[in-house]
């Protein structure tokens, strides 16, 4: 494996926060982050065949013919 050199204004760090959501709006998430985020890898690891459609690029050409000329 060979490293690079680190793209200039790269973030070391994000940080995010619903706060002002949730001030703003009383939305609440239903879901705990932790069981949301296993819930989401559990989908993943179930759908194999459909994340391995999406990193081949193959739906570019679809997006493409159906979506280009608009």
């Amino acid at each position: 494996m060979q490293t690079v050199k680190d793209r200039p204004g790269h973030d070391r760090r994000y940080a995010l926060s619903s706060a002002k959501l949730l001030r703003a709006t009383g939305w609440k998430p239903e879901v705990p982050f932790e069981e949301g985020l296993k819930a989401t890898i559990d989908w993943y690891r179930a759908n194999r065949k459909w994340v391995a459609r999406v990193k081949s690029g193959e739906y570019q050409s679809y997006y493409e013919r159906n979506y280009a000329n608009r």
